[in-house]
């Protein structure tokens, strides 16, 4: 039920940024806005609430693409669309670990979590 919950409020912050988008510029994804990037996470629901959980193969892809921008990583992360999903910060910025991947930027900053 909560993983509806949390793909419900991802879908219609997906349309949201299609409906609103007005910025031109370039941000922490470049032009693609924070809403869609997190979006193509929603492979992660699972594993980004529980740090036991395994993580999917289909997330760990995601993932390492978005990695090639760690400011997008993080921004997704503690984005008010994560929060209002329900994400737990703390458990999502371990997902690349858990995911094993090698080029995470281990030890940045995230907001107040450092990556793992």
């Amino acid at each position: 039920m909560a993983n509806m919950k949390a793909m419900a409020v991802l879908l219609m912050a997906m349309w949201s940024s299609f409906i609103l988008q007005t910025a031109y510029g370039a941000g922490e994804c470049g032009k693609t806005p924070i809403n869609t990037v997190a979006l193509s996470l929603s492979p992660c629901m699972g594993a980004a609430n529980n740090a036991k959980a395994t993580v999917p193969p289909a997330c760990c892809t995601q993932v390492k693409k978005v990695l090639t921008m760690p400011a997008c990583m993080c921004a997704v992360f503690l984005s008010p669309i994560a929060k209002q999903a329900g994400i737990n910060p703390a458990v999502a910025i371990s997902i690349p670990k858990r995911c094993k991947i090698a080029n995470r930027h281990a030890g940045k900053k995230c907001g107040k979590y450092i990556v793992p």
